[in-house]
């Protein structure tokens, strides 16, 4: 058999045998056969920094939780994508990482008997530096191991736990011709990704049952996981049999629609009233997916479903051992055979009285009056654009404000995708992830929620998104900077302002002034009383368009976890059914559920 050059290789396997249609690059020396070989067989899209890539590539996967692909130069190259694989990693996004690298002659992998800093020009050890953020990491110094090596970290990106991996290949070994008959083959069995996983027989899952029986107030809470899985439409399967009550998560807000009726809220220190009332006024919660993190759980973690049976279904063993929740059952398990298997078993629950009750707390707090200034209020922004979005399109969001107000009053419809970053949480991922999205929605509607701090992160992919010519809408909320951060300082520090507006040296340029400079069509909204007609004007235009939404400046995130003042002057953190601004002990009185009639 004729020899192939062995990026050549890598990049007809990615393409025909793993069906990669599409990756992300930014070009160097170091990887000049990778970019190569890659840029001749695949689509990709050239961003202007390599952090942009990482959060363009978790974009993509998130859209169909498919691995996506990014391709790097060694030193700086690899170091900028780490913001991402942090993400990727927390939030279980299965991303490779190919990266360029000095001549293994000149590596300080050739001398580890020197204790370098760095021998080759550009030379970091990025294996070691990414090792502890990724399932699994190595520099490729036999050219014959190419194919297991790739097959392993797709193996291990896509298998188990999601994840980042990481393939780190000198200079040399790119350009070095291989015979495809002699390569080492990777055998799964080499991999323990399943070994932690509970047998689910009969007397696992009878005991779930069980306890569903018993309960007189069960509630499902619906995680990331559940789509990580390919599991959206089996949990309303499961919803229709067992007719029980579904709260969700940060990042699993959009595994079900708004309207439906078995949905109630989302939960956590920044959730929505109705849900955390549900939450802590269960007697079972089957976690499904969800990792219950710290902002899920609250500082107040002791009280989380205080009354609750907890039942927590998770892939990751560690999740079920952490020592902020005690689970009663811990199913160490894939939902991809958890859910089915819980289908086809799953009893008819008959707790009328609980749901009716979970479904009256949604009525009552699904409406919150605003005062209206003379720019756009936050949280009526959210819920009128979100109103105005069509079913099935992917809605991206920056962190801070775009996602805050967006998880506590957006209005979900069918088949949407609602995108952020959870674990990680960093400014600058909503537009570089919305341009990933793009390429991975099939033709539906992509539509970027930016915050005025956040984008000013990536800036630089406004000309990723020009030059693709990307038919993205970009909403850019603009108040002023940090307000999220504004709103930390006013609390705890009598009002100084540190680095989080205008006052206090952070800046923000007129967004319709950048966005014709680099060639957008752009508008400008401030009036509350034409902004629904405005935004369906705007969705309904054809090819993208920059819109800069002025936000009032000062405002509070509400309701959210706040610690409760006593009457000595002590604090204490308060319980999630207890959000800020305070509710009445009547009406908290209200809201406790007295049982089936």
């Amino acid at each position: 058999m004729a020899k192939v050059k062995l990026s050549d290789y890598l990049a007809k396997r990615l393409k025909e045998h793993y069906g990669v249609g599409h990756f992300f690059m930014v070009s160097g020396g170091g990887a000049m056969h990778l970019n190569d070989s890659l840029g001749r067989a695949i689509p990709y899209t050239a961003n202007h920094h390599e952090q942009a890539c990482s959060f363009a590539a978790e974009g993509y996967a998130r859209v169909n939780q498919e691995l996506a692909v990014v391709n790097v130069t060694t030193g700086p190259g690899g170091l900028n994508c780490l913001n991402g694989v942090f993400g990727q990693w927390s939030d279980s996004v299965p991303v490779l990482y190919i990266s360029g690298q000095v001549k293994y002659t000149t590596t300080l992998a050739s001398v580890p008997e020197i204790p370098l800093r760095q021998l080759g020009d550009q030379e970091v050890d990025i294996v070691s530096v990414v090792q502890p953020l990724t399932k699994y990491a190595v520099m490729i110094t036999n050219p014959l191991e190419i194919k297991y090596h790739l097959d392993k970290a797709i193996y291990l990106a896509t298998n188990g736990r999601k994840g980042p991996v990481w393939l780190d290949i000198p200079l040399d070994i790119q350009a070095t011709m291989i015979d495809e008959e002699n390569l080492v083959e990777f055998d799964i069995s080499e991999c323990s990704e399943h070994k932690d996983l509970d047998n689910l027989d009969s007397g696992v899952m009878g005991r779930v049952i069980s306890a569903l029986q018993k309960s007189k107030a069960p509630l499902i809470i619906a995680g990331h996981g559940v789509r990580i899985a390919h599991q959206v439409e089996n949990l309303k399967l499961l919803l229709k049999d067992l007719n029980i009550p579904v709260v969700t998560t940060f990042n699993g807000m959009d595994s079900i629609e708004s309207t439906h009726n078995n949905y109630i809220g989302r939960i956590g220190s920044l959730g929505q009233r109705a849900g955390n009332f549900a939450l802590q006024n269960a007697d079972l919660i089957l976690c499904l997916g969800t990792r219950n993190n710290i902002r899920q759980v609250s500082y107040n973690y002791e009280n989380y479903a205080k009354n609750a049976y907890k039942i927590v279904v998770d892939i990751d063993k560690a999740e079920l051992q952490k020592p902020t929740l005690t689970p009663d059952i811990a199913i160490c398990a894939d939902l991809s055979e958890f859910i089915p298997k819980l289908l086809q078993i799953a009893p008819h629950i008959t707790r009328p009285a609980w749901l009716e009750f979970c479904q009256n707390l949604k009525a009552k707090y699904s409406i919150i009056e605003q005062e209206q200034g003379e720019n756009i209020e936050p949280y009526h922004f959210v819920d009128t654009f979100t109103r105005c979005l069509k079913p099935e399109t992917i809605l991206v969001m920056a962190n801070g404000s775009a996602c805050v107000c967006t998880f506590a009053r957006s209005i979900i419809k069918p088949y949407q995708r609602h995108i952020l970053n959870s674990g990680n949480a960093s400014m600058g991922f909503a537009l570089p992830a919305a341009i990933g999205s793009f390429y991975a929605s099939n033709g539906r509607e992509v539509v970027c929620l930016e915050g005025d701090g956040s984008i000013m992160m990536n800036l630089q992919e406004l000309q990723t998104l020009k030059s693709a010519n990307i038919p993205i809408k970009l909403f850019i909320l603009h108040n002023s900077g940090y307000s999220s951060i504004r709103q930390t300082q006013k609390n705890f520090f009598n009002g100084n302002l540190t680095g989080s507006g205008a006052s206090s040296g952070v800046e923000v340029p007129d967004f319709v002034e950048l966005g014709r400079a680099f060639g957008f069509e752009t508008r400008r909204l401030s009036d509350p009383q034409t902004l629904e007609k405005d935004l369906t004007q705007i969705l309904e235009s054809e090819g993208a368009m920059l819109v800069e939404i002025m936000l009032e400046q000062d405002y509070d995130f509400a309701p959210k976890l706040s610690a409760r003042v006593l009457e000595d002057g002590s604090m204490v953190s308060a319980s999630l059914e207890d959000l800020s601004p305070f509710l009445s002990k009547a009406e908290m009185a209200e809201n406790i559920f007295k049982g089936e009639i």
